[in-house]
């Protein structure tokens, strides 16, 4: 990995910490996280993530915080979100990447998390 995305990746695997099964990885030649091979997210570049995200909550983050959420041509249209990821607090990247562990895990995993809480 080069060493200018490592920060971002380790802010990603510190807000991931507690997601059940979530496994690090490659996508697009660049780090990432995935839960039982479906993709959460994975660092864009050194200063961008990129979170899955339900299209209507996307625009909606978007809309709201412009500086912290955006989208390229790329992404339009796709339930990703890009995220400014050292602009972001802990606590909100965390949540973000709860939301897309909730989009992307098995139901046998979303079972357990529910009869653990």
């Amino acid at each position: 990995m080069a060493d200018d995305l490592q920060p971002a990746f380790d802010k990603l695997l510190i807000a991931a910490e507690g997601l059940a099964e979530v496994v690090a990885g490659t996508s697009y030649g660049t780090p990432s996280l995935h839960v039982r091979k479906k993709f959460l997210c994975r660092v864009k570049d050194a200063d961008t993530v990129a979170v899955m995200c339900a299209l209507e909550e996307k625009e909606m983050l978007m809309e709201a915080d412009p500086h912290l959420y955006f989208e390229t041509a790329h992404y339009k249209g796709w339930p990703v979100v890009l995220v400014r990821v050292h602009d972001i607090p802990l606590d909100q990247l965390r949540s973000r990447l709860d939301r897309a562990w909730l989009m992307q895990a098995p139901r046998s995993l979303l079972k357990t998390r529910q009869t653990a809480h």
